[in-house]
């Protein structure tokens, strides 16, 4: 079965492709600016909210000072290239000292990837060690009901499958500690033919519900999936998987992997979707981490100091909420990493401190052991590093960003196609991930430490033109195609270093990413050098 690794988003006679990077109008292909593009990109995925000026430049720039022209600059062209301008307004809106917000209807719909991910072998991990449970309030965190799936038509032997589905997902789900999952021996009884699923919400007392069809048809098995909030009975996400009768059984992992990682990032996004509607003075720990989770993944100054404060406030209501605590070493492993402050040997120490106390009240949690294992990365310490992302993902087998974070680890330690394997499952498993153009840049990696260079670079390119990609991934494009032979793009994207970032220079790229191979090291020292790194 093939399923998406991106996204297409279409307005008016417009396609924006995000798995090929590429902006179409009547199947032709618009030339952009690569910053006009992650501009575009960037209105586009946030077409909910008002954009201000200094969160383009957060985000476009790196923070880095620039005029305001520049920002209307590149305001301007992403407009010419739709047709717009300033007076019509239809596609990008200006609202006078507030900021930008794109305004026409979109479309959005999966899109296959045009760079094949091969399939990953199982992962090795240590037995973890016993955890101190937490003591949060079913009601103060998501809460979710998997209901039998329904049957269309007779499904013949494959009847148990509405059952024994739904069931997978109960258990798996149970494993995340971040959720409250009712019981099959409550949630089994109710069927959505049956009840409304606001009703179910009520009955069970639950926030969000699971449910499904299955349905067997000219040898196809046909599955859907749908999660709803049952408070407004709003389709939080749904989807669509289709296979052979003839391998029910792989289907069946592969969908029950898809739907447990599609679920890791949809509900923390709904979540902080609602937080937003609630006074700030009002908001419990769980809506304030959400909040915090949805500033993390930007990747800059603004949005790490406001995840910090939404962190904080999440462990001022709940001292022994152990993911607020990861989320707080992950702010200072972003500070550090990024090099947002010049003191990192103190970023590294509270990366390192807030992710131990995450441990001492769950050592269980899969992000809270992420996070862990994250911070060796800053000392270049990766054995240390795969022994906490190998138990993150133990604890949870289909945890997308772990195994994105073990793959790093594993190409940057000499373990190429061990690092392939996994991010390409990384990838398959959470194709919306926020941290989806690190991915991609880390299956460059994969190549890049083997002299693959120019798999490397189109891997790269992908990854650097990708929407909230920040600086150090340009600087991978940069080694990549200097390595591929591709002088024209590796001075662009040189030039694109020196606008977003002009102090940056080869030592930090190599702290970024501490290849352990000496001699892939002086391959990449040397390609970077070649322009001024």
């Amino acid at each position: 079965m093939g399923y998406s690794a991106g996204m297409i988003y279409r307005f008016g006679p417009f396609e924006l492709d995000l798995a090929k990077m590429e902006l179409r109008a009547d199947d032709r292909v618009c030339a952009l600016e690569p910053q006009v593009f992650a501009l575009l990109a960037f209105l586009v995925e946030n077409r909910d909210r008002l954009v201000s000026k200094d969160e383009i430049i957060e985000k476009i720039w790196d923070g880095r000072i620039v005029s305001d022209s520049a920002v209307a600059s590149r305001i301007k062209s992403a407009r010419q290239v739709l047709g717009d301008d300033g007076q019509s307004q239809q596609f990008i809106k200006t609202l006078h000292r507030r900021g930008f917000r794109f305004v026409a209807d979109v479309t959005a719909s999966k899109a296959l990837a045009d760079l094949s991910a091969e399939s990953a072998d199982g992962i090795a991990a240590p037995t973890p060690g016993p955890a101190a449970p937490q003591s949060l309030d079913r009601m103060l965190r998501p809460s979710i009901a998997v209901l039998p799936f329904s049957a269309v038509g007779d499904l013949g032997p494959f009847q148990a499958f509405t059952e024994a589905l739904p069931q997978e997902l109960i258990a798996e789900l149970s494993r995340q500690r971040w959720l409250f999952v009712t019981a099959r021996g409550s949630s089994f009884r109710l069927h959505m033919s049956d009840v409304d699923v606001g009703e179910i919400g009520k009955l069970l007392g639950v926030r969000y519900c699971l449910y499904g069809t299955v349905e067997v048809a000219a040898g196809r098995l046909i599955v859907t999936a749908e999660l709803v909030n049952t408070l407004d009975r709003g389709v939080v996400w749904a989807d669509r998987f289709v296979g052979s009768v003839d391998d029910v059984h792989a289907m069946r992992e592969e969908i029950r992997a898809l739907v447990l990682a599609a679920l890791e990032v949809r509900i923390p996004v709904h979540e902080a979707e609602r937080a937003h509607r609630v006074a700030s003075e009002k908001l419990d720990a769980w809506s304030s981490y959400h909040l915090g989770l949805q500033h993390m993944y930007r990747f800059n100054r603004l949005d790490n100091a406001a995840a910090a404060k939404r962190f904080q406030q999440a462990i001022t209501l709940e001292p022994r909420f152990a993911r607020a605590y990861a989320g707080l070493s992950f702010v200072h492993f972003q500070t550090a990493f990024m090099r947002h402050s010049e003191d990192l040997a103190g970023e590294i120490l509270q990366a390192r401190r807030f992710a131990e106390r995450g441990v001492e009240l769950d050592s269980l949690d899969p992000f809270v052991n992420f996070a862990m294992g994250r911070t060796f990365w800053l000392e270049g310490d990766l054995q240390r590093s795969l022994g906490w992302l190998e138990r993150s993902t133990d604890i949870s087998p289909n945890y997308a960003q772990g195994i994105y974070a073990l793959a790093w680890t594993e190409a940057l330690a000499g373990q190429a196609l061990e690092g392939r394997a996994h991010v390409d499952l990384a990838m398959r498993l959470s194709p919306l991930d926020p941290l989806y153009y690190a991915m991609l840049g880390t299956r460059a990696l994969t190549h890049m430490t083997v002299g693959e260079d120019a798999a490397a670079a189109a891997w790269a390119e992908r990854a650097a033109r990708s929407p909230g990609a920040h600086v150090l991934i340009a600087m991978i494009a940069i080694a990549a195609h200097a390595l591929a032979g591709d002088q024209g793009r590796a001075s662009a994207w040189s030039a694109n270093v020196r606008e977003r970032n002009g102090a940056l220079d080869g030592k930090d790229f190599f702290r970024a990413f501490p290849m352990q191979s000496s001699e892939a090291r002086l391959r990449v020292a040397q390609a970077l050098a070649r322009f001024g790194f």
